[in-house]
């Protein structure tokens, strides 16, 4: 295996190849169901700014320590961060932080694609009519019915898992790129017909003063709790994800109109993403809270706002089939841009220990599907088969999500600032202004860190206590 600074799985075509890439991995679920809802909760317009200004301090830092070490590593993870301990004259077992970037991944897939599948199945049944006229009671038990079958919910993870490990079995040129250059401009124009829509709506007004509204007296301890966490969770980061896309990331590009070869700066492009990121959730937001409202609902967080609130207005609006039926599809994009980037740290792992990528995609997939099993089957026959913090599904998101990601972020965090040898991270980053690679670095030695620390124990606290 050949450890050069160059790329041993091939590279994104371009810099912006790489930001769909990264915008694709942090857009997922989360930013639909949660990131709208924190905000309309938590102060609207007040609440924005907090999350802003935590993505600046928090988000943005640990994202750039993590594309570094990706770019100079040019390998999975796991190796890189045996590279790069090596290169730093550190123990190997900050190796450690590969392993656990890659496995909580792995981990997060399996029950991801459990969740996303469940995109698939509304899909189909908003495009045949099934929640025409359908009554809040309907909709509830629409989902529960899907929920209690089994199969049915085996079947859409087994075609999501499929669909996911497909596009990550074609390599980092034929599959991951030319998914996202399909999937991201997709999401993108649906997501801006969606707004257009919902500003026709009643409700529309309500909507942006559900979300925009400053209302600092709702800004609790809570509040900037919950800002900070999604600012962390909302990038991928601590997941391997975000580092083995640096690792395809390219050094130069050729500028189309000069032909001259520029750098690509991992500052500003991760800052680009963040705002992509950011937008998205903001779109989100104005897409679901008019339609809510304009038929007389109260919204909700997590999967009842998505798969039993929204179903119930789409199925009482006027050409809420067409509507329906787009957003689900544009759910689907943003969650499958971000199931392929879960699966692609261990299948790059296990491509640099020696099997073809066909087979690490199968091994991977195959693995996590199984591990998916058990998640489906939380919401059914194993629902009352509970231990430690929970069912089956609620004990591996606690590991993967609770745990290990900010763990992971940590981690990158005390590498790339105290660790990591200076010279070899302001010769990576390149930054022009070095008062504002000083920021940075004191930044990702210090602020960040004790921010995610604060994550860590918040999220601890909030399952065990509860």
């Amino acid at each position: 295996m050949k450890q050069g600074d160059k790329p041993v799985h091939g590279m994104w075509t371009s810099r912006w190849a790489f930001i769909l890439a990264a915008t694709g991995s942090a857009v997922g679920l989360g930013n639909i169901w949660k990131f709208p809802y924190f905000a309309g909760e938590y102060g609207g317009g007040a609440f924005v700014l907090v999350y802003l200004l935590c993505i600046a301090l928090v988000g943005v830092p640990i994202m750039v320590a993590e594309v570094m070490l990706g770019r100079k590593g040019g390998m999975s993870p796991v190796h890189t961060m045996k590279k790069l301990a090596a290169e730093s004259k550190v123990s190997r077992r900050w190796a450690g932080i590969g392993y656990m970037g890659a496995l909580a991944g792995f981990l997060i897939l399996s029950f991801y694609s459990v969740i996303a599948g469940w995109t698939l199945y509304y899909i189909w049944d908003m495009a045949q009519g099934g929640f025409q006229g359908i009554s809040a009671a309907g909709s509830l038990a629409h989902f529960e019915g899907m929920q209690a079958n089994a199969w049915l919910m085996l079947g859409c993870h087994t075609a999501f898992m499929v669909l996911t490990m497909w596009v990550v079995a074609r390599g980092v040129s034929r599959g991951l790129e030319k998914a996202v250059q399909v999937l991201m401009p997709l999401l993108f124009v649906l997501l801006i017909g969606l707004v257009v829509y919902a500003s026709t709506t009643p409700g529309f007004a309500q909507g942006v003063n559900f979300m925009f509204h400053f209302d600092f007296s709702k800004l609790s301890g809570e509040a900037v709790m919950a800002a900070l966490g999604q600012a962390f969770f909302t990038l991928s980061l601590g997941m391997g994800a975000i580092m083995v896309y640096g690792a395809y990331m390219p050094r130069e590009v050729q500028d189309r109109r000069t032909g001259k070869t520029r750098r690509v700066s991992i500052v500003s492009t991760v800052g680009i993403i963040a705002l992509l990121d950011t937008l998205v959730a903001l779109g989100a937001g104005l897409v679901i809270f008019p339609v809510v409202f304009s038929n007389g609902l109260e919204p909700s967080q997590g999967p009842g706002l998505l798969f039993v609130t929204l179903p119930l207005a789409f199925g009482q609006m006027p050409a809420g089939v067409i509507v329906g039926t787009v957003f689900f599809v544009l759910v689907m994009c943003s969650a499958l841009s971000s199931s392929i980037s879960l699966g692609e740290p261990m299948v790059a792992w296990l491509v640099e220990r020696g099997l073809g990528r066909p087979l690490a995609a199968l091994a991977v997939g195959l693995t996590a599907w199984v591990i998916g099993v058990g998640t489906v089957l939380s919401f059914n026959y194993w629902k009352d088969v509970t231990f430690l913090v929970g069912t089956f599904f609620q004990n591996i998101d606690f590991l993967a999500s609770s745990l290990m990601l900010p763990l992971g972020g940590l981690s990158i965090a005390i590498f790339a600032g105290w660790v990591m040898k200076e010279t070899q991270a302001r010769k990576e980053l390149a930054m022009k202004s070095f008062g504002l690679y000083m920021v940075w670095r004191a930044v990702v030695r210090i602020v960040a860190p004790l921010a995610v620390a604060a994550v860590f124990l918040n999220a601890l606290i909030g399952v065990l206590g509860g």
